[in-house]
């Protein structure tokens, strides 16, 4: 007799990771990639948090710490809120997590119930819908594009045909690179307000902008759950850190719950990601090469034929419209990575229903595979 496979755990894959390991696969034979298709910086963690790490090393037991993380870096997050958005945030309401991941596992299970309707935009992180399936939550799938600015609008919250018990944002978002900016963001926040929604603010590329800087939830909402990381600006992807501010009545839940599924976040992850917050000058080098990939690639892929490119106010990515070369996208990059070794992400990861016609490609790597891989793109598209 077969044994029992639970379904909670028969997901999409993230897509991807999947473009990754055939990179990789690639890779291994001694030809070329040019990776444009993981969403990570390509810079190190700065020095000082480097310096921090092996002072930990010599100096601590890294053992476990308090479930929602160390004080000190629980103040530190509180103090950029003030600093970066002039917002107050009470340090006991700051959760320190396994990643932004961590985060997002802890915000369902605490706000949410098996059944609940929570609304995400697509295109969108796809692990969102994912996660919310596997925990018996109903993902609702809001279809935005550009005549949304790629984001959730009342209006097309208004169209729905059932209620939401929650709301995803992400600003900047992931793939297009969208903002909720100002009137939007007292809008959206407004409009969930007024129909007892829960609103979970994902603002985890929070510092790489390109123009207006974005605006935190919290401005607006005290009541909303905000998720950030340490893995995009902070450039420490790998030391799986992230953070949520949590609603007051929220906070028991959230406790215990990572009580139980993570005892704690990385300690040694912890201790040195205190000294990042002094890292300013640096962290903003590294936004200033983004800029300069995005600029690149901004000017290169429309002569290339990829002219329909969502807004990209933030994040590091270009979200490209290829219909006129394909309806197929990830048939479409595995001949890409194929010919040409440019390694992009299919849209059909980020928009089941209409990712066939995109493709997202990461500008965090370095300028020279910017340039590289914009000149053998213009070549093969021909």
């Amino acid at each position: 007799m077969a044994l029992k496979v639970a379904k909670r755990g028969i997901v999409p894959p993230f897509i991807v990771m999947d473009v990754l390991r055939a990179a990789n696969e690639r890779a291994a034979t001694g030809k070329d990639v040019l990776h444009l298709e993981v969403g990570q910086p390509g810079t190190p963690a700065p020095q000082p948090v480097l310096d921090a790490a092996k002072r930990a090393l010599d100096e601590d037991l890294i053992g476990y710490t308090d479930a929602l993380g160390v004080p000190q870096l629980r103040q530190a997050i509180a103090n950029q809120y003030r600093k970066q958005h002039g917002v107050d945030v009470d340090p006991g309401r700051v959760v320190v997590t396994t990643g932004s991941s961590g985060a997002f596992l802890l915000s369902f299970l605490a706000a949410f119930e098996e059944g609940d309707r929570v609304g995400i935009a697509a295109p969108g992180y796809p692990a969102y819908r994912n996660i919310l399936r596997a925990l018996g939550v109903e993902p609702v799938i809001i279809e935005v594009g550009p005549a949304d600015h790629f984001q959730p609008t009342p209006e097309r919250l208004a169209e729905l045909d059932a209620p939401l018990d929650g709301l995803i944002i992400a600003s900047p978002s992931n793939p297009a690179g969208s903002m909720v900016l100002g009137p939007a963001m007292t809008a959206l926040v407004g409009w969930c307000r007024s129909n007892g929604v829960r609103l979970v603010s994902d603002e985890i590329y929070h510092g790489i902008t390109y123009g207006e800087p974005a605006v935190t939830a919290l401005s607006v909402d005290d009541d909303a759950i905000i998720v950030n990381s340490f893995s995009k600006y902070y450039s420490m992807t790998g030391w799986r850190l992230g953070w949520m501010v949590v609603p007051e009545a929220l906070m028991r839940s959230v406790e215990c719950l990572t009580q139980n599924l993570f005892i704690s976040p990385p300690t040694l992850s912890q201790l040195a990601a205190v000294a990042v917050f002094d890292c300013t000058d640096i962290l903003d080098g590294y936004v200033a090469q983004y800029a300069a990939n995005r600029a690149i690639l901004l000017e290169e892929l429309p002569r290339a034929g990829l002219d329909k490119i969502a807004p990209a106010d933030g994040a590091f990515y270009l979200y490209a419209d290829v219909t006129r070369f394909t309806n197929d996208s990830e048939a479409f990059c595995r001949k890409m990575l194929d010919e040409t070794g440019v390694a992009v992400t299919p849209g059909i990861d980020f928009d089941p229903d209409r990712g066939h016609r995109y493709l997202r490609f990461s500008f965090a790597g370095s300028q020279d595979v910017m340039i590289e891989a914009a000149k053998r793109l213009k070549v093969w598209l021909r």
